[in-house]
């Protein structure tokens, strides 16, 4: 988590780990339906979040300075402040609760002047049951997701008359892995002498994504109607369907144009970051009828990469490969 403390001698603390799970929530719709995704709405009859809280200001500094905890919050009464605006909180939103809890924080104690938070969804799948026109989704058993997850960070301070504001925000999707198994080349890159990668036409290609948007009125989000809001899932998706379509010439050229879909696909969206790993399989053998590939995990040093692209840089690039998009799709 990024803590940006203005104090001089950058003091700030807080609790971590705090896990908050809230039963019967609001389902969080999918406002924006795009081509690439199904995804109407996100089901939150079992809500759950990892939470982190940090909380700044001079106040603190005789604790840090002196022992003096006059003024200190202790992290336990964060977690429990934590836990139980989750039951007063009345949106949809991941990010709306963060926002909700951190500005009724500031409202109550004059003496913070910023806090941040962050915090990873804990996701529940309804597990399938046989029902009456065969399996149904259960209304009582639910499966703790072990796959992607979405995000949710912050930034509120209090103006000058008091009230608190959102500085920053970002909604975002973590733990994303995905492998395409041929259509993937990388050629025509500096060799030199310190050049041992051979290039491939068409390789296999498996890459660990993480993104974050965020957007043009972070209001639209954090509201209780959320009716500016973008689903990690449809962010999931739509970058499973660039993956599937594109003939991709490097990671650099998948997440370039994961970007740019996704902004034209949400004019909701000011920008949008992807970073990714290159986690491709190492082969090891071809199967004996020649149609497979055998292979195991690569040698622990991987590459990298990341993008931000904004909408400026959108109308800018988008003229210059739309017409490709649209011929692979």
């Amino acid at each position: 988590m990024r803590m940006e403390s203005h104090s001089p001698l950058g003091i700030y603390y807080g609790k971590d780990d705090v896990y908050v799970y809230r039963t019967c929530h609001t389902p969080l719709h999918a406002w924006t339906p795009i081509h690439e995704s199904p995804v109407e709405f996100r089901d939150q009859t079992v809500f759950g979040a990892r939470v982190r809280m940090a909380v700044e200001g001079d106040a603190f500094l005789p604790s840090f300075r002196d022992g003096d905890n006059r003024d200190v919050i202790a992290t336990d009464s964060m977690k429990n402040f934590l836990l139980r605006h989750a039951a007063l909180y009345e949106g949809p939103s991941l990010d709306g609760y963060l926002a909700f809890a951190g500005g009724r924080l500031l409202e109550t104690y004059p003496h913070v002047r910023a806090v941040e938070l962050y915090a990873d969804e804990q996701a529940f799948r309804p597990v399938p049951v046989p029902g009456a026109e065969g399996f149904e989704d259960s209304t009582l058993v639910f499966l703790h997701s072990r796959n992607e997850w979405s995000t949710a960070e912050l930034r509120m301070e209090r103006h000058p008359d008091g009230s608190p504001f959102v500085v920053w925000h970002r909604s975002g999707l973590d733990g994303l892995h995905l492998i395409k198994i041929r259509g993937n080349s990388f050629v025509g890159y500096i060799r030199d002498e310190y050049t041992t990668l051979p290039e491939d036409s068409n390789r296999p290609l498996y890459v660990f994504l993480s993104a974050r948007w965020t957007y043009v009125d972070p209001l639209s989000a954090l509201s209780n109607q959320a009716t500016g809001y973008v689903l990690a899932e449809q962010i999931r998706d739509l970058a499973g369907a660039v993956f599937h379509a594109l003939d991709t010439r490097s990671i650099q050229h998948l997440i370039h144009r994961i970007c740019a879909l996704a902004l034209v696909r949400f004019p909701q969206l000011e920008s949008i970051t992807f970073q990714s790993q290159n986690r491709t399989w190492e082969r090891i053998v071809e199967t004996a009828d020649g149609r497979g590939q055998v292979y195991t995990e690569p040698r622990p040093p991987f590459g990298f990469q990341g993008i931000t692209m904004t909408r400026a840089d959108l109308a800018e690039q988008w003229p210059h490969f739309e017409a490709e998009w649209e011929t692979a799709t």
